[in-house]
């Protein structure tokens, strides 16, 4: 009787306690995860940056022909940069600037490398919406403050590019960035 019931359970594929239905299941689950995983991988790789986004990780410009007064626009990761060389005027003008009339509260100091504070660097992207403020141009009009004015929505950045007046909640950010002489910058 013994060698009977051992015979119809090696048959029946109990020996080792799994059934074919058991097999089918875990294939069946191994199979589906490894297509799930096929099928989400060109989603999860279309939110890497793009290669010309990557490309422009850094960024490296010279100050050696920008004049007293005179803003450029370079470009680092897609976005713009506002590099302005200010005047002494604007440099006091952002420093007499009270802390209590910002709604986001940074010194001047902070937001310059110390012995370069006549250069100023920012990623010119308002904090708003997105836009790009005016400013840079000699003829574009700089709002209320002396810096840069978002004519979409009216947001006005002083001549250190925080946030005075306006929709805008934040200041214009200031991009990682090091000189790498004294003309040379990198950004980045």
């Amino acid at each position: 009787m013994a060698n009977t019931a051992t015979a119809h359970s090696v048959a029946s594929g109990t020996a080792d306690g799994e059934t074919r239905r058991d097999f089918l299941l875990h294939s069946t689950v191994a199979f589906g995860t490894v297509g799930t995983a096929l099928a989400v991988w060109p989603l999860i790789s279309s939110m890497n940056p793009a290669a010309d986004t990557l490309a422009l990780s850094t960024t490296e410009f010279s100050l050696a022909n920008l004049q007293e007064g005179q803003a450029i626009i370079v470009v680092w990761q897609g976005k713009p940069v506002f590099v302005r060389y200010r005047t002494p005027a604007e440099i006091e003008s952002a420093r007499n600037a009270p802390m209590s009339d910002l709604v986001d509260p940074i010194k001047d100091e902070e937001r310059v490398k110390k012995d370069k504070e006549k250069y100023l660097i920012l990623v010119g992207v308002c904090t708003h919406l997105g836009c790009i403020p005016l400013g840079t141009k000699p003829m574009d009009p700089r709002g209320d403050f002396g810096g840069w004015l978002c004519p979409c929505h009216g947001s006005h950045y002083d001549t250190a590019g925080r946030i005075r007046k306006g929709p805008a909640p934040k200041n214009l950010a200031v991009p990682p960035y090091q000189y790498l002489d004294d003309t040379t910058v990198r950004i980045g």
